[in-house]
């Protein structure tokens, strides 16, 4: 069933759909600006979440918030099938290009999605789900439960969803503009949720398990969470 925009009220979060409806066409122009945004190099989160696939033996990933395509790269040229969704159309062509270019399209599906609605696939698709940062862009807590919730529907038993967010201890937090629950938007234009230990635990209600690494990325550093969820 399709999620409508009424479903979750402004009176009820304390936050404008106005202001968060401008960070799809925000995103959109930073892809078209640059192919490579975050560079080509595999993030420290994707380096360890292949290492924990390829030990159980997962080969079949979804990955959720691909952007322009850093750690499909290396997931694809570890020998995993992925299927790649973002909602910038033009982050997904040039995940397209690079992994073409690599020689390796038929390990690669791609597809436009918002991950505010279903996903489009069938229960107990894929072995594992991985996503960096996407937990933390601008999803209310309602959707991050819908979120986590139709992950768990598409992972087979036993499947890992593994995400990463920004953390509430990072240097960012509370700076910028509070758009409602922990969202600001900081420099740049980017509107940032914040997690805190507490809202990592409420996430993960459902499944069977989960574990929290913090780690540091970037020149700031951006402090985050490693989760690791089992269903």
């Amino acid at each position: 069933m399709k999620r409508e925009d009424t479903d979750i009220t402004e009176a009820e979060t304390g936050v404008k759909k106005n202001i968060i409806k401008r960070q799809q066409p925000h995103w959109k122009k930073v892809f078209e600006n640059t192919c490579s945004i975050f560079g080509n190099e595999p993030s420290y989160p994707a380096r360890k979440a292949a290492a924990v696939f390829e030990q159980e033996g997962k080969n079949k990933i979804i990955e959720l918030g691909s952007g322009q395509g850093r750690d499909t790269c290396f997931f694809v040229s570890k020998g995993f099938h992925v299927h790649s969704l973002d909602y910038i159309e033009s982050g997904l062509k040039t995940v397209k290009e690079k992994i073409g270019n690599m020689g390796l399209s038929d390990s690669i599906v791609t597809l436009k999605h918002d991950v505010r609605q279903p996903l489009p696939f069938e229960n107990e698709t894929f072995d594992a789900c991985y996503s960096h940062m996407l937990y933390c862009m601008a999803l209310i807590t309602a959707e991050l439960e819908f979120l986590s919730n139709e992950i768990k529907r598409v992972l087979k038993p036993g499947g890992l969803n593994i995400y990463t967010t920004r953390t509430t201890a990072d240097a960012q937090y509370g700076t910028g503009t509070h758009r409602g629950e922990y969202m600001y938007e900081i420099a740049g234009g980017f509107i940032v949720h914040f997690f805190s230990r507490e809202k990592v635990k409420h996430l993960a209600e459902g499944y069977e398990s989960f574990e929290v690494e913090e780690f540091e990325e970037g020149e700031l550093p951006t402090k985050l969470y490693m989760v690791t969820m089992r269903k």
